[in-house]
């Protein structure tokens, strides 16, 4: 029996994880209905991925609840997959008894088909697209997905101007389209819309018609969806259809279990909304010291260009290059160095006791994907949301690692001279710098990602090439306390 219930489970989230869902727990649900202000006294409610009817219930529990306020009630909700037809007209059967014991006059068309097939043609006003009626209220928690760019609902979504490479952000972009002017938002998805390249298009549309209210992050990754294998960052957020921006955004937090205590405070919009020449970002800073970090990193003047140095990801996809990889070196490899070869600050190769190849064959083939052994920084690519630090460099020195040529493996980066190696004081000085707390947690605030982009490091703040060299000078020890680091960083670079 049980092992039965096992394989249900399983095959039930593979299927979600194809559609791209994850379902909104209440108690969630019940902190989002709650940011509605004002509640209309007739609710037309878009549901874009109405699941088993989660938000929608909320909304209708806060009405009931709150009587007199709100009088009517019109939700429109679509749902694609057919196994959830019905819970969901379940919990709407149920939300209208509830309503009707309250007073409250509560109707709903349930769409048991694309949100996109729907939404696209009404937007585009052709002949015989479906009228949707004007929404003051949309509650969503879309599907997370990529979508190819030559996909469907990529050419779907360019039919109405809309770019964008996940289907989350689609959703949103026409939710935005439908809502009436001064219709309100709220919605959780990945948090990897505040930045990137990516999303710059999404970002531009959002900023561009929407006024963000409040913005909220989990302090746990699972702790939201504990039953699904989320890997992103998770972001609530609530704004109203307007050109005119709100002065003030709430930024608030929570572990996000039943339960969970929020903390918010209100900063000033220039403080979340940042623009770097003509791109607009969105940074949340978790907590006081955050914020604190952030605000002094942004007074740093250089970028990576400033300095004279750019950053790459690593050009060895280990699955494409197989046949080339190597456990051990011999005299036809060179190294290829992993995040696992992290240790204290540097790169230390070979290393006993990993499971990684440890070098590449050096011939035609992978020319391409070999660099000269020079001087650089390295920083990891992936962490986990719960992982102490998500900046993580280590120093790369040829006088360690005896060779000509190097292979840098794609999860990590690489900081180079324009495609030569680094003076090793300014190498050293930027290293430390990295992995002080303060270069860290202004990077969480910057970066919506688990990950660190080659684009956020190439628009990060940094110190000036003398500093950096200065830091650099005072030690040739990377393997210093984090406290170390943070002192010695503090006083060459802050006074």
């Amino acid at each position: 029996m049980s092992k039965t219930l096992t394989i249900d489970r399983r095959s039930d989230q593979a299927r979600r994880a194809t559609l791209g869902q994850f379902f909104t727990p209440p108690h969630i649900a019940d902190v989002m209905v709650s940011w509605i202000d004002p509640l209309p006294e007739t609710i037309y409610l878009l549901d874009a991925g109405a699941g088993t009817g989660s938000l929608i219930a909320a909304l209708a529990r806060r009405v009931c609840r709150e009587q007199g306020v709100t009088r009517k009630i019109h939700v429109t909700a679509f749902e694609i997959d057919p196994e959830l037809a019905q819970p969901l007209a379940g919990c709407i059967a149920e939300c209208q008894r509830m309503c009707d014991a309250a007073g409250v006059f509560l109707t709903a068309d349930i769409h048991h088909t694309d949100f996109l097939s729907v939404a696209v043609p009404a937007i585009r006003r052709e002949l015989f697209a479906e009228t949707l009626p004007p929404f003051n209220i949309a509650l969503v928690n879309p599907p997370y997905r990529k979508i190819r760019s030559d996909s469907t609902y990529r050419l779907l979504l360019r039919s109405v101007g809309i770019e964008t490479s996940n289907l989350y952000a689609g959703f949103l972009a026409l939710i935005i389209r439908l809502l009436a002017p001064g219709g309100q938002l709220v919605s959780i998805t990945p948090r990897s819309f505040c930045n990137g390249p990516y999303f710059r298009p999404f970002r531009n549309d959002l900023l561009g018609a929407m006024a963000i209210r409040r913005l909220h992050v989990f302090e746990s990754r699972s702790a939201v969806f504990h039953h699904d294998d989320v890997l992103q960052e998770t972001v609530m957020m609530h704004a109203t259809k307007s050109t005119q921006p709100h002065p003030t955004i709430w930024i608030s937090r929570s572990s996000g279990a039943v339960g969970h205590t929020i903390h918010e405070q209100p900063l000033p919009r220039e403080t979340i909304i940042r623009a770097t020449g003509d791109d607009q970002w969105i940074h949340i800073p978790e907590h006081e010291e955050v914020l604190w970090a952030h605000e002094r990193i942004q007074q740093l003047p250089a970028t990576l260009a400033d300095l004279g140095l750019a950053v790459s990801t690593g050009r060895v996809v280990d699955f494409r290059a197989k046949p080339f990889l190597r456990d051990e070196p011999n005299e036809e490899t060179v190294p290829l160095i992993y995040p696992h070869h992290f240790q204290e600050g540097a790169i230390r190769w070979p290393k006993a006791g990993i499971r990684k190849p440890q070098a590449i064959r050096r011939c035609a083939e992978t020319a391409h994907l070999l660099i000269p052994s020079e001087v650089y920084v390295v920083i990891k690519r992936f962490t986990a949301k719960e992982e102490r630090r998500r900046l993580v460099a280590a120093l790369y020195e040829p006088s360690r690692i005896p060779c000509d040529m190097v292979g840098f493996e794609n999860h990590v980066n690489y900081i180079h001279a324009f495609g030569r190696g680094l003076n090793l004081a300014l190498a050293r000085g930027l290293t430390l710098f990295l992995n002080s707390t303060w270069a860290d947690r202004a990077f969480r605030a910057w970066s919506g990602h688990t990950q660190v982009n080659a684009a956020d490091l190439r628009a990060f703040s940094y110190p000036s090439r003398a500093a950096l060299e200065e830091v650099g000078a005072k030690t040739t020890n990377l393997n210093l306390l984090q406290a170390e680091i943070d002192a010695l960083i503090e006083e060459i670079l802050y006074g």
